[in-house]
């Protein structure tokens, strides 16, 4: 299956035809006033959000307390209350033995084990049931939230909604706004589209297309990042990210990397807002898998926009 997905990607990339020549790099978009005011509110917003999301949320990163993966190749994993359990959640709510996941291809099956043992499906409807076939997504095991992660690495990831860390959270420090970091841009498309192996927090090097590069001038110079689409469960035909270091990395901002998410207009071109770059969820917790900027994406110059230090504690990895 994975080696199909592969072909079908790389075909996919390959109809685009003959690389079209060097791009313009981007430079930062200039705004009216009243445009820059909005925007500036709607970035504010957003990072509001995020915060009161990562108090609030049952999934939230911030309430993880596990992760079991389950192998190569997958094996069953058992979550329940007993300490021979493969996930032990020790809580009155969870049965000795609750429920047994199977990796199924691209899915997983769940399936209640203990009499009276039930699961939340939340993709479908929020229901509660004993068997069931899932996409990768969270399911409710009594009090918890268990996601099913796939990533080409599939995994259990417990969460507790109560755990206290979430309500004494301090809340995520972000670079102020600065507009010299938004641009609009043209995607360059790759001339050699191929299979690029990114490297990942927790796994083996998981499977990516590079789809194409941005170009955009920092600081008078021009910048240069690989667009790439992960070929994985859940990653969209259409999907585009950038991970990338810079010169914070580690020394201002989190040490592996950020995450920025071009945005397609219309026209084709895609907004790629700096002030938007945010943490992978590895910054706040151990038990997520997150991939690696690979080394075309580190850049030598400093992208003082987004989110700022790692969550732990308001320091990145090197104690700055």
């Amino acid at each position: 299956m994975m080696r199909a997905a592969l072909v079908a990607a790389c075909i996919a990339v390959s109809v685009v035809g003959p690389a079209a020549a060097k791009v313009k790099a981007a430079r930062p978009v200039t705004l009216p006033v009243a445009d820059r005011d909005s925007l500036r509110a709607a970035i504010l917003a957003d990072r509001a959000d995020t915060d009161v999301s990562l108090r609030t949320n049952p999934n939230s990163a911030l309430g993880s307390i596990a992760r079991v993966d389950f192998g190569r190749p997958a094996r069953a994993l058992v979550v329940g209350a007993a300490p021979t359990c493969d996930l032990v959640l020790d809580d009155p709510s969870v049965r000795a033995q609750h429920v047994r996941v199977t990796v199924e291809g691209d899915s997983f099956h769940v399936r209640a084990l203990d009499p009276g043992a039930t699961f939340t499906a939340f993709t479908a409807g929020g229901r509660d049931t004993t068997d069931a076939t899932l996409p990768p997504s969270w399911i409710g095991v009594g009090r918890y939230r268990v996601r099913l992660s796939h990533q080409n690495a599939p995994a259990l990831v417990a969460c507790d909604p109560d755990l206290p860390a979430k309500a004494t959270f301090a809340g995520s420090v972000w670079w102020p706004i600065d507009f010299a970091y938004r641009f609009i841009a043209e995607l360059e498309p790759d001339a050699t589209p191929d299979t690029l192996w990114i490297e990942s927090t927790s796994s083996a090097p998981r499977a990516s297309i590079r789809v194409g590069w941005f170009r955009f001038v920092v600081g008078g110079k021009e910048q240069k990042l690989a667009a790439v689409r992960l070929l994985e469960p859940g990653v969209g035909p259409d999907d585009v990210s950038v991970f990338f270091q810079d010169a914070t990395s580690g020394k201002g901002s989190y040490g592996m990397g950020r995450y920025v998410d071009p945005e397609k207009r219309p026209d084709g071109s895609f907004g790629l807002d700096f002030n938007r770059a945010y943490n992978p969820n590895c910054a706040i917790s151990p038990h997520y898998n997150c991939p690696v900027p690979p080394a075309e994406n580190r850049l030598a110059v400093a992208v003082r926009a987004g989110a700022a230090y790692h969550l732990h504690g308001g320091k990145d990895d090197h104690g700055h």
